[in-house]
């Protein structure tokens, strides 16, 4: 027996000993699976576990909103909980580029605010019509003219919707039903009103900025039916009124009834009767604590005495009776409304001075004037903005870089103005113990602040006049601010990334050491990647290479270097176009190209050390608008790597490193324009200079867009575009202008002052040794 227990020891000494370095294992694994099941215990315990049958889901809960039921949100939420499409690709079918929108806005589905509609006659279409496009219509965002009229001429800066029928009721069915088909989905807000109504557009958009939108709105003057339920109003048409997106596709299909069951003289009452018989909706004149303001002009009325406070608080006036009494009202209220402003300017100018003083920094915290930002601190010296002295005649900092030009134009009424208004101010000061008078400005500064705007420092010599008819002359020291105002969005017209970009690269020889790594980049950015773009070469001979081409063609490693690419690439094909020339002028040159090409290409005119990436083509695509704009990129230069590096390791070539350059606005070579305005101002030019060709000589195609187009010219840096160094070739033969800017670019893309400097002092230092 003993001896058969020690045989049992020494087995279970030798398994333990097999098992010991797999102890920790075990050990870890039984704690994590003893705590998972620990865990779980404990997160069951707190509820049971349920199970449900299949079948139809159960009702939601008394009083739960209609979203609640199967998780969905209910009819009246579409525009407030996003709805996730998931993205399913099937794998049997080819892959496709998917186009996204540019803008989370499209994408997202978010309406537009507010579209106003205008209906007018033909009584009053070129009368009061044309006096509320002139008055309030550039302060709504979307402005439509409803008419009855067949074949109306339309009054300049005006969009006219003709229906063909003058009466009342159809023309208000034929409008709705517009105003559906075509922005039913697309703004947030109706509001209509006829052409012999005033309305101020400021107040009517802030009304809408306080409004629900999921709710259905009938929001105006509210008026009685003759004879009809006390209960129901109609909205009067003559005040305008207000309906919501809802409402408005709700009462789309019920529209062809009430043309048909709905007998009325008054279209505002027959669309009245439409919403109250259908819908169940009343005209209300508040909503959501939010008053629609009327006021109704009596005969004979004097806008400029109007004193009441009913008529201050109007958002809308009827009836308006000439076009006269239009214009009155518009600066009545223009003043009114400027009058608040500065009434609210003081007063959040008295609560800053009372809380800085509350403030660590005291009365010393506040800033001049008051509200305004501080001026720019600038961190070197670099920094530092510099002051432009300008006299009344005279400006002593020219755009063109000359000591002394003549004051003129913009500049001229901008010194007018700031000396007038500083006037102005000190006579509102010192009045009536002073009564100032200018006598000469002996000096003017004057610079800009981004962070606060333009100002101006000016020395006045002035002469002060008491009330007892004494003078005295003394010179006085100002100083002004023009701040910056609120940011106006210009609305321009949307665009897309799909459209195809044509590059045109015009070469000369002087060139050829350049296009091996053009196309290399045009290849791995635009071909490898699939992108929508084209190019076009323009191979320039000079006369005497062009009578040698049987012989020595100097194009023929360009063209070798094309055959290959689209041998590499079967689907791609690079035409060339010859042309024989002493002086490429581009205008001449964009002339032979724009022929052979339809009239919708957005071209790319780049140059031969342009490195081309998508990044850049979508801005090109994006920053042209047909019809409206025009992109002229400023691109990155290099600096000459001989003297910013000398010697060193250079910067790496990879467009996401921080290169040591600086963007070239002396250059006008890139450009991005549609083939039809580029036609449009060629034809406008070829009339303005009568077949003489030699002045295309001294032009670029910015000067063309500049002179003879009413586009935008959109001119801005561009970081995607960059160049590498060169020394370019710069032709004396074109216009002194052009010449002029080629030297300039060359000198200031040598280096910057701080490389300019070390190698002239390196220069220096190896001279005197």
């Amino acid at each position: 027996a003993l001896r058969s227990a020690v045989a049992a020891a020494m087995r279970l000494g030798a398994v333990l000993s097999a098992l010991r370095p797999a102890l920790p294992l075990l050990l870890g694994l039984s704690l994590g699976c003893s705590l998972s099941l620990l865990r779980a215990s404990w997160s069951h315990g707190a509820a049971e576990e349920r199970c449900v049958a299949p079948g139809p889901p159960a009702p939601p809960a008394r009083g739960a909103p209609p979203e609640a039921a199967e998780g969905r949100p209910g009819p009246g939420h579409e525009d407030f909980r996003p709805r996730i499409v998931p993205y399913y690709r099937d794998s049997n079918k080819p892959y496709k580029k998917v186009l996204r929108t540019r803008y989370i806005q499209t994408e997202l589905g978010f309406h537009e605010r507010l579209f106003v509609a205008v209906l007018t006659s033909k009584a009053t279409l070129n009368t009061l019509a044309v006096a509320v496009n002139k008055t309030v219509a550039h302060h709504f965002p979307r402005l439509l003219y409803f008419t009855g009229l067949r074949s109306a001429k339309v009054p300049h800066g005006m969009v006219l919707v003709a229906h063909g029928d003058e009466r009342p009721i159809w023309l208000m069915y034929e409008t709705m039903n517009y105003i559906h088909q075509h922005f039913g989905s697309d703004y947030d807000w109706f509001y209509i009103m006829q052409d012999d109504t005033y309305a101020q557009a400021e107040q009517v958009k802030a009304l809408v900025t306080h409004l629900s939108i999921n709710q259905d709105v009938y929001l105006g003057r509210a008026e009685e039916f003759i004879g009809g339920d006390e209960q129901a109003r109609y909205c009067h048409g003559g005040f305008g009124y207000l309906l919501s997106r809802s409402l408005l596709l709700k009462l789309y299909p019920h529209l062809d009834s009430c043309r048909n069951e709905i007998l009325s003289v008054r279209p505002d009452e027959w669309l009245g009767r439409c919403i109250i018989d259908f819908l169940g909706i009343t005209c209300v004149s508040q909503l959501q604590g939010q008053h629609y303001h009327t006021y109704e002009l009596a005969k004979n009325t004097e806008p400029e005495k109007e004193e009441e406070e009913e008529f201050q608080a109007a958002l809308a006036v009827h009836p308006v009776s000439d076009m006269t009494l239009m214009y009155r009202l518009h600066k009545q209220f223009s003043r009114i409304q400027l009058d608040r402003v500065y009434q609210e300017i003081q007063d959040l100018q008295m609560q800053i001075r009372n809380l800085t003083a509350l403030t660590p920094a005291g009365e010393a915290g506040v800033t001049w004037p008051v509200g305004i930002n501080a001026p720019f601190l600038p961190k070197s010296r670099f920094e530092v903005i510099s002051w432009d002295y300008f006299t009344e005649q005279h400006l002593f900092s020219c755009p063109d870089g000359s000591p002394k030009c003549e004051l003129s134009g913009a500049s001229k009424a901008d010194v007018s103005e700031i000396i007038e208004s500083a006037l102005e101010q000190l006579n509102r000061l010192y009045q009536p113990l002073l009564r100032f008078s200018k006598r000469q400005l002996l000096n003017g500064y004057r610079r800009f602040d981004p962070t606060r705007g333009m100002e101006y420092t000016l020395d006045l010599l002035l002469e002060a006049a008491t009330q007892k008819g004494h003078s005295h002359v003394l010179a006085k020291r100002v100083s002004l601010v023009r701040p910056l105002s609120k940011v106006e969005i210009i609305p321009m017209p949307y665009v897309t990334e799909a459209t195809r970009v044509q590059l045109v690269l015009p070469l000369t020889v002087q060139d050829l050491n350049f296009v091996a790594n053009f196309l290399d980049m045009f290849a791995m950015n635009t071909l490898d990647t699939h992108d929508n773009a084209l190019l076009t070469l323009l191979f320039i001979y000079h006369p005497y290479d062009a009578q040698r081409v049987g012989q020595v063609d100097v194009f023929a490693g360009v063209k070798a270097m094309i055959g290959e690419l689209e041998k590499r690439y079967a689907e791609v094909k690079i035409p060339w176009i010859s042309v024989k020339t002493e002086v490429p002028s581009q205008v001449k040159l964009m002339d032979i190209v724009s022929k052979k090409h339809p009239v919708d290409t957005l071209f790319f005119l780049a140059s031969v050390w342009t490195e081309i990436n998508m990044e850049f083509l979508n801005r090109c695509r994006m920053n042209t608008i047909s019809n409206w704009q025009v992109f002229f990129p400023v691109h990155f230069q290099e600096f000459n790597p001989a003297l910013v590096y000398r010697g060193e390791q250079t910067a790496s070539s990879n467009t996401d490193f921080l290169r040591d350059g600086h963007f070239d606005r002396h250059s006008f070579a890139e450009a991005c324009f549609y083939n039809s305005d580029y036609m449009s101002a060629r034809t406008k030019l070829a009339a303005d200079i009568l077949d003489r060709d030699e002045v295309l000589e001294s032009m670029e195609v910015f000067d063309v867009f500049l002179h003879y187009s009413g586009l935008h010219l959109f001119r801005a840096v561009e970081p995607g575009l960059v160049q590498k160094y060169t020394l370019r070739s710069c032709n004396p033969r074109l216009s002194e202008e052009l010449y002029h800017r080629c030297v300039l670019s060359n000198l200031e893309g040598l280096a910057s002052r701080s490389h300019l400097a070390m190698a002239l002092f390196e220069q220096e230092q190896a001279n005197s040794t």
